[in-house]
């Protein structure tokens, strides 16, 4: 599903460079849950970004669904991500003046369809993720579980084929991290969406199917 051929990404200013990403190479397969690792600073959210489309690498290639991603132009690119990726975030990026039902359709904005088939592929979605009750509450009225919950279901809005995850459980007490978690293993097993996920925690990287470990902007296993 996601293939990563020698990927690098330098950060250049006027005085310095900075290697961010040196060299990865990375095969993720059509429903598989994989789980990055690694200290502060090693280039795991740098690497997720890329495999999302929010960066270019500055050498090597990325294929996602077979298709070749370098050479898609800025509009391919922003269609391809609306289309196929679903992104979940630590900080939730919801919008505080929406409420939680318009937080999940915005994806939706961007293709074509009825607000009344928003509305409804909205709502199918806070039901999977146990939001059913909360349609017209803003994010200020939920907890940090009950918002992480919304971000996922405005992941999921869209039926992605690949969800990217920075950091899912790190706003999150241990509880409500595996609550989260569930969510995204059933996500991965009963839809077959494939999933990667950056995480500091040992114990959530050991729930997914593999566990790639990052040092220095290099893979060390």
């Amino acid at each position: 599903m996601i293939r990563l051929q020698n990927i690098e990404k330098v950060y250049r200013t006027d005085t310095v460079e900075t290697l961010a990403i040196n060299g990865i190479s990375l095969d993720i397969a059509k429903g598989e849950f994989l789980s990055i690792m690694g200290p502060s600073g090693c280039g795991k959210s740098t690497l997720l970004n890329i495999m999302g489309l929010l960066d270019e690498p500055s050498r090597g290639s990325i294929k996602i669904d077979d298709q070749d991603i370098t050479r898609f132009s800025d509009q391919q690119l922003a269609k391809f991500r609306n289309q196929k990726l679903g992104f979940i975030f630590q900080s939730y990026h919801l919008i505080n003046d929406l409420q939680v039902l318009d937080n999940v359709e915005l994806p939706l904005l961007y293709r074509s369809g009825s607000a009344k088939e928003r509305r409804e592929l909205a709502t199918e979605a806070l039901a999977k993720v146990g939001l059913s009750n909360r349609l017209k509450h803003f994010p200020t009225q939920l907890s940090g579980g009950q918002r992480q919950r919304v971000a996922i279901a405005r992941a999921i809005v869209g039926n992605p084929q690949i969800i990217l995850a920075d950091e899912p459980t790190g706003n999150l007490d241990s509880a409500m991290g595996n609550e989260i978690m569930d969510i995204l293993i059933n996500l991965n097993k009963n839809d077959g969406t494939t999933i990667v996920m950056v995480t500091h925690d040992e114990n959530m990287a050991h729930k997914t199917h593999r566990l790639v470990r990052l040092f220095d902007g290099s893979q060390v296993q």
